[in-house]
C-alpha cells in the first residue's frame, strides 16, 4: 500500500476506526476508478492521491466520529454525486443498507459500477431528483440516518433530506466552514419539517487543518406532506421564517 492509504489507516485508527487490509484494497480501487471514470465525466475537482484520501475517503468517514454507525441500519445519501460520504463508510461499516439518490444519470452509472466493482452489496442507487424520491412511500420517513455533503444552504439540504428519515432517525449534514448563520437561518426549516438540531461538531481536516463541521438532526415526528415542495422550489424560495 502506498503512503495516503497508510496514513489513512492511521488516522482512522486514532478515532478508533480500524481499517482491515481488504478495505485498504477497496480504497485503492476506489480512487483509480474514479480518476479513470473522472477523464470521461466531470465527478471530482480532486485527484491527486493524497488530497483525494484527506478530502474525500476521510472526510466522508469524518462522520462515524460523531454519529455511532453501529446503530444505523438504512443510511440514504442524497446528491451523492461520486459516492461521498456512502461508499466510504459503507467500505468500512459493511452492515449498513445503502440508498444513494442523485439526479444525474451518468452518476449513477458510476456508482453503480463502482459498487459492482468494489464487491459492495445492499446498495441501491437511485436515479431521481430528492424532491420527487422523497414522496415515494418506498423512501420517505425510512432511514436511520439521511446525509448530505453538498454546497447547498442548510435550510435548503433540510427540505431535501429530512423527509427521507424515520421519526427517531437522524439527518446529519456535513458542513465545511463554520456554518452559525446557516444553522440560525435553517431553525425554522428543521421545525417545519419535523426536526430539531441534536448537535454541531467541529473538528479539522488532518494536514491541511481546513475547517469542518458534523450537524445533526433528530426527527421527531413525520414531516408533514406538503414537503418536499416541487423540484426547484426549494433552491429558489428556500424555507424561511416570515416575520
Amino acid at each position: 500500500m502506498t503512503g495516503p492509504a497508510l496514513d489513512f489507516q492511521r488516522l482512522l485508527a486514532e478515532r478508533s476506526i480500524a481499517v482491515s487490509e481488504r478495505q485498504l484494497e477497496q480504497f485503492e480501487t476506489y480512487y483509480r476508478e474514479l480518476v479513470e471514470w473522472n477523464e470521461k465525466m466531470n465527478l471530482t475537482g480532486i485527484t491527486e492521491k493524497e488530497q483525494v484520501y484527506v478530502k474525500h475517503f476521510y472526510d466522508s468517514a469524518s462522520l462515524a466520529f460523531f454519529h455511532p454507525m453501529a446503530d444505523v441500519g438504512s443510511m440514504a445519501d442524497i446528491g451523492s454525486g461520486a459516492g461521498f460520504p456512502s461508499i466510504p463508510l459503507k467500505i468500512l461499516f459493511p452492515h449498513l443498507r445503502i440508498t444513494i439518490v442523485d439526479s444525474l444519470q451518468k452518476r449513477i452509472g458510476f456508482l453503480q459500477h463502482l459498487t459492482e466493482t468494489l464487491g459492495l452489496s445492499d446498495v441501491s442507487c437511485v436515479h431521481g431528483r430528492a424532491e420527487d424520491v422523497a414522496r415515494l412511500a418506498a423512501h420517505r420517513d425510512q432511514y436511520d440516518l439521511v446525509t448530505a455533503r453538498a454546497v447547498a444552504r442548510l435550510n435548503v439540504l433540510a427540505e431535501f433530506c429530512i423527509p427521507f428519515a424515520k421519526p427517531r432517525g437522524h439527518f446529519v449534514a456535513m458542513k465545511g466552514s463554520d456554518p452559525a448563520e446557516e444553522l440560525a437561518e435553517a431553525k425554522f426549516a428543521f421545525k417545519e419539517l419535523g426536526g430539531e438540531l441534536v448537535n454541531d461538531h467541529a473538528f479539522e481536516l488532518p494536514m491541511e487543518q481546513s475547517g469542518r463541521h458534523i450537524i445533526v438532526v433528530r426527527k421527531t415526528k413525520p414531516t408533514p406532506g406538503k414537503y418536499p415542495r416541487k423540484p426547484g422550489v426549494p433552491l429558489k424560495t428556500p424555507l424561511i421564517a416570515t416575520k
